[in-house]
């Protein structure tokens, strides 16, 4: 059974939960989101596979979880990216946020997420349980469509967004 890690509001573990149990009853725990840009800018977005437990079919960063118990969370980021997306590339941490969203399905995330960002221009392979589709898009057209198309993306990614969207511009991720 996967686990996820218990913390408090300024990241202190507090214990392991189940993770199914933690988001049943909506229990603050450790997250990350990794958000890739090719040299261009563009970031990859991924589409959410319909069978995910929570935001199937909904576009989203290029990957998302939980760290396990004795796993740093950077590491965590790496692994999931080689596991949802095939591929591997430097992450730098740029900032982490605590949301609360409420599902459809009884379930809500309650994370503090670590948000991390790298850059990658090769070949993408995606794991089907995972990721329905995939694909580049500039970061004005996400913008904008985030602004009048929310419903279409997950709600941690409507939140991180615009923080992402202010980091890139800082820091002029492009060729």
């Amino acid at each position: 059974m996967e686990s996820v890690i218990l913390v408090d509001e300024f990241d202190n573990e507090t214990g392991l939960m189940e993770k199914m149990e933690a988001h049943e009853k909506a229990m603050l725990h450790r997250a990350f989101s990794v958000f890739i840009f090719n040299k261009d800018g563009d970031m990859l977005l991924q589409q959410r596979a319909l069978t995910k437990y929570h935001s199937g079919g909904l576009w989203t960063n290029a990957c998302c979880s939980h760290p396990r118990s004795g796993e740093t969370t950077l590491h965590a980021a790496i692994r999931r990216l080689q596991e949802e997306m095939g591929f591997s590339t430097a992450l730098e941490k740029v900032f982490d946020f605590i949301y609360k969203a409420g599902f459809d399905n009884g379930l809500t995330e309650y994370e503090f997420d670590h948000v991390f960002a790298g850059t990658y221009d090769g070949p993408v392979q995606v794991n089907e349980a995972e990721v329905q589709a995939y694909q580049y898009r500039s970061m004005e057209n996400i913008y904008a469509d985030l602004m009048v198309e929310k419903h279409h993306y997950t709600a941690w990614f409507a939140i991180a967004f615009p923080k992402v969207y202010d980091w890139w511009k800082e820091n002029k991720i492009s060729a």
